[in-house]
Parts: C-alpha cells; sequence; structure tokens
C-alpha cells in the first residue's frame, strides 16, 4: 500500500471526511479477523517488528505474550511493552511516508529580518530582507523597492562572510 498517495489525498479530505474514515477504520481493526490472522502466524519467542505511533517509526521486539487483544513484547532495553495485533508488521511492509518535497520556503520557516530570495514573473532574481510577515505572503525590502512574495516562490540566500 503507498502510504504517501493515502496521505496525499487525504489532504484534499474535510474534517468531516477524516473523522468518519477514522471511525471506519477503528471499526475494522476491531474485527476479530484481523486479530486471528496475525495471531495464527505468531508465537511466543518470535521476533516481530511493530509500529510506534508515539515516535513514528517501527520496533522491534520477542512475543512474551499472547492476550485476546494484544500481544505483550519484550524489548531489547529488557521491558515489556503492550502492543496491538495490528500493529505488527509481518510482511516487512515499508512503513515510511515520503512525503513529496514542496517549494519555496513555509510560513514557519522565515522570520522578520531573514534574507531570502525569489525570481519575478520574469526569470529575474532578486533578494531582499523579510520585513513583515502576511498569511500567505512576505514583504522582502530589497535594495531598490518593497515586494510581496508567496511563501511557495521564496528560497533561502546563504550570504558569504
Amino acid at each position: 500500500m503507498d502510504y504517501s498517495a493515502i496521505i496525499t489525498a487525504l489532504r484534499q479530505a474535510s474534517a468531516f471526511d477524516l473523522y468518519r474514515l477514522r471511525w471506519a477504520i477503528d471499526r475494522q481493526l476491531d474485527d476479530p479477523r484481523w486479530i486471528l490472522a496475525v495471531h495464527a502466524r505468531v508465537h511466543r519467542g518470535q521476533t516481530v517488528d511493530f509500529y510506534d505511533p508515539r515516535d513514528n517509526v517501527l520496533h522491534s521486539g520477542i512475543v512474551a505474550e499472547l492476550r485476546r487483544k494484544h500481544v505483550v513484547l519484550q524489548l531489547p532495553a529488557g521491558n515489556r511493552i503492550l502492543v496491538e495485533y495490528a500493529s505488527i508488521n509481518l510482511d516487512g511492509v515499508d512503513a515510511d511516508i515520503r512525503e513529496q518535497p514542496r517549494q519555496g520556503l513555509g510560513r514557519h520557516e522565515v522570520r522578520v529580518g531573514d534574507v531570502v530570495g525569489f525570481q519575478d514573473r520574469d526569470g529575474r532574481p532578486h533578494q531582499g530582507t523579510i520585513v513583515r510577515l502576511n498569511d500567505k505572503t512576505v514583504t522582502l525590502q530589497s535594495d531598490t523597492m518593497q515586494w510581496r512574495v508567496g511563501y511557495t516562490l521564496l528560497h533561502r540566500v546563504i550570504q558569504g562572510g
């Protein structure tokens, strides 16, 4: 399953759409078929990879106990953790989500006083110092004039010393 494509599609969804999908996914995960499918493939002492949403990464653990809805895993550090059957990655699925690189700089990546550059409509390069942050644009002061430029058109300028 291409998680990146799903995330891209979800960005087009409304809050209600996301809420409705979350409810439907939760219902699917509660279906005993999924638990039984994983339960049939794991046993005590088996090393498995599981997804931990707290740090958004796959970890390894050894199956210590199989419960009705959860698995107890022994972690390499010695502690035990209770995980849902669905979090176990038995098929070695690539769990990384690779977002498409975006162009420009984000609203939270720049601040007043930063020196940034952009290309105008004719493709000429310009640079200036940010004097104001707006919702969709920044106001730049260059040597000759002020510009209002969208965040997606900006790039960092590295000044030599």
